[in-house]
């Protein structure tokens, strides 16, 4: 392996966005521009929106119209176009399979970047140099995408390669149910269920402060979005929690207050999934039966490529 394509060379830097393809397209662009409190930038048109926060990446969600509900892709963060193309090297020598070459990224946002995909055929397009944004001021809305959790088929597989191959830390389990990962000091951007299919679990966005957190319930709640699990404090990242349902079926959360990580002083635990460890307020209790059914989400097949990448 040559010395750029060490993966030091080439860390991934945050978690930038997610987009998903949604079959209520018109009515999840109206909630996540309306009460969840995202902007529509202009790069948006009649099938694509694109939302962002009030932080500095150029946005954190892009919604599809789409027949079914899935994943298109994820977007990581690289630092420098230098990063884009050692990983890129780096990821073709541990035999990845690249979907597209570095180049100039034609689509909102722009930036140099390059896509894979995980053995799961979950696409990921890493980038860097993406379009600054201006600035967008407000308190109580999300300042970032905090991080994406997914369902899959086989965990300690799927936790393996994405630390072995991109490079990101276990923070912890969830007995074997769960496991965050990190690529920076945020205690988890992904973290991975274990469940019968591959699908999205939720998509957590951050608010800058717990008062911010409330303030957000209590805007859904008034625009007759009434929290479905929530609130409450997770023991595995310490953050303040709260899950809706969005018009499409897909569970979004606000979060504030995400554990950030000591590299030189972490050491991964194991959490027992016990209430008082699942919510330290104790005032959620456990998920319904219905918010499972909507984290478990339908079977995913990420634009027909698991067959290519897996066969």
């Amino acid at each position: 392996m040559s010395p750029d394509s060490q993966p030091g060379r080439w860390a991934i830097t945050h978690l930038r966005h997610i987009s998903l393809r949604c079959a209520a397209f018109d009515e999840s662009v109206d909630y996540y521009a309306g009460p969840w409190g995202l902007q529509r930038l202009a790069d948006s048109d009649d099938d694509t929106a694109v939302l962002r926060a009030t932080g500095p990446e150029h946005h954190v969600l892009e919604l599809q119209r789409a027949d079914r509900n899935g994943i298109d892709h994820i977007g990581l963060g690289l630092a420098d176009d230098r990063a884009v193309d050692a990983a890129a090297a780096g990821l073709a020598e541990r035999s990845v399979r690249l979907l597209s070459e570095p180049a100039k990224l034609d689509r909102a946002g722009g930036g140099y970047g390059f896509r894979i995909a995980d053995p799961e055929g979950r696409v990921i397009e890493l980038a860097a140099r993406t379009e600054a944004v201006a600035p967008f001021d407000a308190d109580s809305t999300p300042v970032k995408l905090a991080h994406v959790v997914l369902n899959t088929a086989d965990i300690e597989a799927l936790c393996t390669w994405w630390c072995d191959v991109l490079g990101f830390r276990v923070s912890d389990w969830s007995e074997r149910q769960m496991v965050f990962l990190r690529c920076n000091t945020d205690h988890h951007s992904i973290a991975f269920n274990r469940a019968e299919w591959v699908s999205l679990n939720h998509v957590a966005y951050e608010v800058p402060s717990l008062d911010a957190y409330m303030a957000s319930l209590g805007r859904l709640n008034r625009a007759g979005h009434t929290v479905g699990w929530g609130p409450g404090r997770h023991g595995p990242g310490n953050n303040a929690f709260g899950y809706f349902v969005d018009p499409a079926g897909t569970v979004p959360e606000i979060t504030a207050e995400v554990q950030q990580v000591d590299e030189a002083t972490w050491v991964p635990r194991t959490w027992p999934r016990t209430p008082e460890l699942s919510d330290r307020w104790g005032t959620a209790g456990p998920p319904s039966a219905e918010m499972r059914q909507h984290m478990a989400g339908a079977p995913d097949q990420p634009l027909g490529l698991r067959s290519r990448v897996l066969g």
